[in-house]
């Protein structure tokens, strides 16, 4: 295998990148670019949706289509993903959460929807509790790691009991920006440093090649997350009390193994409950739904389920 060096990124456009179907757009919103696409009219709802770790915008590319029949949706490149911006030393919810907000201000200028996966769904609470007023009008947390993607939360797993180890590998052997590239090194070390039930996910993908997602993200997020600095100022129960709007939860496959209490899946059920119960205490309009058998990401495994549950919940709040 060549080794892969520095060669990923927004300054290697030529090797990161390949076409889609959609067009792309760059808005500068000061410290930042970010990387869009959009589809869908005016005459429709506004939604907003934010990609999971090491997800592009083109995550949602299957589910676009389907959308676009009920609403004016726009989905991000987060800083250090896909085309949008790097910023080193600044991968933080509020940071992101603050891009987004003003995405919605010059870019959709009208009361949104939105919608997140994994660490989007975290985003997505943020904006929920965070943006401006009347900027959501209310949010879908799509399989989020609300307390699991904490170092210390305040209830069940954190992230060293969860994903973190793959994070871990991630940002040693690529480095913040790429600035590592050792992939032959991460491949060789991943089934000695990974826990089994990770290693075993590790080892059903191919391994000839970052994979195209990866190839878009920049390794620093891991780290932001492993140790702890991307949530540092911003407590996850503290931002679930400042909940404004309405909100829709799912909540997809997950396991807690007997023998190590590690968890399989963004959160627990235990964890899932805390998140409604302090939705209860923010005062608002919190709707369960779970699917066990759904992988993580919904709007990439079954785009019409998710395009169904999204209007179904969504229409009484946008007509």
């Amino acid at each position: 295998m060549a080794m892969y060096r520095n060669r990923f990124g927004p300054h290697q456009a030529d090797q990161t990148y390949i076409p889609h179907e959609f067009p792309e757009q760059l808005v500068d919103l000061g410290e930042v670019e970010i990387n869009y696409a959009m589809v869908g009219d005016s005459s429709k709802p506004a939604l907003l949706l934010i990609p999971g770790q090491t997800e592009s915008w083109w995550g949602y590319e299957q589910a676009l289509p389907l959308l676009a029949k009920h609403f004016n949706a726009y989905a991000v490149d987060l800083r250090g993903q896909g085309r949008s911006t790097r910023t080193p030393g600044r991968y933080t919810l509020d940071n992101m959460g603050n891009d987004l907000v003003r995405f919605a201000d010059v870019v959709i200028g009208r009361p949104t929807l939105v919608s997140g996966l994994s660490s989007g769904g975290v985003l997505s609470a943020w904006m929920s509790a965070y943006a401006k007023p009347h900027q959501v009008i209310g949010a879908h947390y799509e399989d989020p790691p609300l307390f699991s993607s904490q170092v210390a939360p305040t209830i069940g797993q954190g992230i060293n009991q969860t994903i973190g180890p793959m994070f871990l590998l991630w940002n040693t052997y690529l480095g913040d920006q790429w600035s590592i590239g050792d992939w032959e090194g991460l491949i060789a070390a991943a089934p000695e440093v990974l826990p089994a039930w990770i290693a075993g996910f590790f080892s059903a993908s191919s391994h000839e090649e970052p994979s195209q997602n990866l190839k878009e993200y920049d390794p620093e997020w891991a780290r932001a997350f492993w140790s702890g600095t991307v949530a540092a100022s911003c407590d996850h129960a503290r931002m679930l009390r400042s909940v404004k709007v309405p909100v829709l939860l799912t909540h997809h496959f997950r396991l807690v193994v007997d023998a190590t209490g590690a968890l399989m899946g963004a959160l627990s059920d235990a964890q899932a409950k805390r998140v409604l119960e302090l939705l209860e205490e923010a005062g608002v309009v919190a709707e369960y739904r779970s699917f066990e058998t759904m992988g993580h990401s919904m709007h990439g495994q079954d785009p019409q389920l998710f395009t169904d549950t999204l209007v179904e919940w969504s229409l009484p709040l946008s007509s």
